[in-house]
């Protein structure tokens, strides 16, 4: 066994609400043992620039010009995430080695190798006296890779952990994405479509809710099948070989007019197809008794989405049934994938991310 490393994971998704942070003790490879898991809510100022950020941001172009936004609010968000640090460093006696900071996506382009994640890592690091790992995508991007997912080797681990041999982890974030490790122990992974993404923006758009609790709007709503259908139709048309998505890849314009619970329930039942066709059309699925099936991520709270999806596949199970906090899935794997930076271990392969070798990530510094 090597040596086992303390490290703090901070992970902030999608929905832009809040921060996400992990400490696990892990060697980097096999060992594993979480901590402590917190969760820190962004204050209305920050939530509001995120999402003006988020709305307008849709090209490099955009990214220019809204510069200025972009640097004030990346300062924003690493003095917030410094403070949610340093709060939960009091809550454990143990020294931490390192923290994993992804920051906050505003914008990836996989095909013109461009992504943007808020966070300064110099500032965190001088605020919080830690050594820091940032910006783990653009090694992978400069290698040919996609830059994501980057959680799969994460999964494997836990794989591991949990003892099962054949199994696939979907996580329901903003986009969805499918790691699949195999019986000969190859490790493959994929974006698969939109998570949460669509549903959220549009319960955003025709309410004063956040979010769809439950599912309960879709739930009492009526699928609109044949514009479903038409915009299915379209959107499978495109590169079946692409490895990622951005959420601006997508977008609720199809059920423009549809009311708050027609436009979710169509929403909703177009987000589970993306599931429901990976199961009919991949070859591991067949088998269904067999695959293990995990869902990890906020969406696995969506009941009726996910019953939705198990309409097709009831072996599913959700990672809380194995004992791991489905909250804090992502938050725990950066502060893994900060060990396997620190030691220079891959954290992307071509079978997860597209890149031409196993590469690893991420840039460590030191600011104090």
């Amino acid at each position: 066994m090597g040596k086992i490393y303390t490290a703090l994971g901070l992970m902030s998704g999608t929905s832009m609400d809040g921060v996400d942070a992990s400490i696990i003790q892990t060697d980097g490879k096999h060992e594993y043992k979480a901590i402590l898991d917190k969760y820190f809510q962004y204050p209305k100022h920050i939530y509001k620039n995120l999402t003006f950020l988020r709305d307008r941001i849709k090209s490099e172009n955009s990214l220019k010009r809204y510069q200025k936004k972009i640097k004030f609010t990346e300062k924003e968000i690493t003095i917030f995430q410094a403070k949610a640090v340093n709060e939960t460093l009091k809550k454990t006696r143990l020294k931490v080695d390192l923290i994993g900071f992804h920051g906050q996506t505003i914008f990836h382009n996989a095909a013109k190798k461009v992504t943007k994640q808020l966070g300064d890592g110099k500032l965190l690091s001088k605020l919080t006296k830690k050594n820091v790992v940032y910006e783990f995508r653009q090694k992978d991007l400069k290698n040919g890779g996609e830059g994501a997912p980057l959680t799969p080797i994460f999964h494997q681990m836990l794989q591991k952990k949990f003892n099962i041999n054949q199994v696939s982890f979907f996580n329901i974030g903003g986009i969805a994405n499918r790691t699949t490790i195999w019986d000969d122990g190859l490790l493959t992974a994929k974006d698969i479509g939109p998570g949460m993404c669509l549903i959220d923006k549009w319960i955003r758009t025709k309410s004063k809710k956040k979010y769809d609790k439950n599912g309960n709007i879709a739930k009492s709503g009526k699928v609109n099948k044949k514009i479903l259908e038409k915009y299915w139709n379209k959107f499978q048309s495109t590169d079946p070989e692409r490895k990622s998505y951005d959420v601006s890849d997508f977008d609720i314009s199809f059920v423009k007019g549809m009311s708050l619970k027609d436009g979710a329930a169509t929403l909703t039942l177009f987000t589970a197809n993306f599931f429901i066709s990976h199961f009919k059309t991949n070859s591991m699925f067949r088998n269904l008794k067999k695959e293990k099936t995990i869902l990890c991520g906020g969406g696995r709270k969506n009941k009726f989405l996910v019953n939705t999806i198990k309409s097709w596949n009831k072996n599913i199970k959700l990672i809380d049934d194995y004992g791991v906090d489905g909250d804090f899935v992502e938050s725990q794997a950066f502060a893994y994938l900060a060990i396997r930076s620190f030691l220079k271990l891959p954290i992307s392969f071509p079978e997860t991310t597209g890149c031409k070798k196993p590469c690893t990530g991420g840039v460590l510094v030191k600011n104090y």
